[in-house]
């Protein structure tokens, strides 16, 4: 597992015991949303082409995959051109479409080994952030790597990206506290420059898993600032006119549940918002009697305790704090 996850780890088997209600839209089920782990969503402007991140339980196999919408349901997914070798995660595309970032442990040169990182003692597959751009022919380019302050060390995470550039992402650096913080690098006329942490209150909060909107009024994030339902909920800030985040909030409704959320990404329709949760079916006993056939079916269908993708709307949130779109 994912050593993000390692500080709420009492809290995850909890979670997968839980059996929170199925709602909210699960996105593509049996072709997207599968009895693998599924997450991160990046959905090209006109809705009609995929990219998400698909891995085993254990999270040490992550691969980008693509699927296209045709006749409005998703078709099979193909692992994206540009990955399938290394440990690539968490892809978000710009908001113009022309760039998709992830992360990944391919080296920076050829033949050299594959990045690492360590956390607590654990040694895991490290990240840095990549991107590919589109071609001329409407193909990604090769990646490229992201050569500047933000990937200082290996645990780089969830990249999101606003409409002039700037690049939020969630990672354990020395100002973190025990485990991850929000930061922004932001884009300027020479590069990047050094990441700030966004301040959304005490680093003994863990927060992860970043979704700026375009304009940077709202910042969507994964973690739990005391009053989670399950071990990481989704929460949401506003920009103030100061310029400070305003005190985060628990999104409200069917977003979050006892289950774990996390991986948040903004759609491109006002208030579209896609979450990665390990909601599962309620089981009642005494239940229909199983045959091995039956029972190896329904474990390896969607929720089954493993994460899946989920489509929610937040329009009235964004709406009653001001937000239009």
């Amino acid at each position: 597992m994912s050593p993000r996850y390692f500080v709420l780890a009492a809290c995850l088997v909890a979670a997968f015991a839980a059996h929170a209600q199925t709602r909210g839209e699960l996105l593509g089920s049996g072709t997207i949303s599968t009895g693998l782990q599924e997450t991160s969503v990046a959905l090209t402007p006109d809705g009609n082409t995929l990219y998400f991140m698909r891995s085993d339980f254990a999270e040490r196999d992550d691969t980008i995959l693509v699927a296209h919408r045709e006749g409005g349901r998703w078709g099979a997914p193909q692992v994206a051109a540009f990955s399938g070798q290394w440990h690539d995660s968490e892809p978000t595309l710009s908001p113009d479409g022309r760039r998709l970032y992830f992360v990944s442990n391919r080296p920076l040169r050829a033949g050299s080994a594959p990045l690492t990182a360590e956390m607590h003692g654990h040694r895991f597959a490290g990240t840095n952030l990549w991107y590919v751009e589109r071609q001329t022919d409407g193909r990604w380019g090769a990646p490229v790597h992201v050569d500047a302050a933000l990937n200082d060390g290996a645990m780089i995470y969830n990249p999101s990206v606003a409409a002039n550039g700037d690049i939020y992402f969630s990672a354990h650096r020395p100002d973190s506290g025990a485990a991850y913080q929000i930061y922004v690098a932001r884009r300027t006329t020479q590069g990047y420059a050094a990441p700030q942490r966004v301040e959304l209150g005490d680093v003994a909060r863990n927060r992860m898993d970043p979704a700026i909107d375009p304009q940077q009024r709202f910042l969507v994030y994964a973690g739990n600032e005391g009053d989670s339902l399950g071990s990481a909920d989704l929460y949401i800030a506003f920009r103030q006119p100061d310029g400070r985040w305003s005190k985060p909030l628990h999104l409200p409704g069917e977003v979050n549940s006892t289950a774990l959320e996390n991986a948040p990404s903004l759609g491109p329709h006002f208030g579209e918002l896609f979450v990665s949760s390990n909601r599962r079916d309620e089981v009642a006993f005494p239940k229909p009697r199983d045959t091995a056939a039956t029972l190896q079916q329904r474990l390896q269908q969607p929720l089954n305790g493993s994460r899946n993708l989920w489509r929610f709307d937040i329009a009235d949130v964004l709406r009653a704090h001001g937000i239009e779109p």
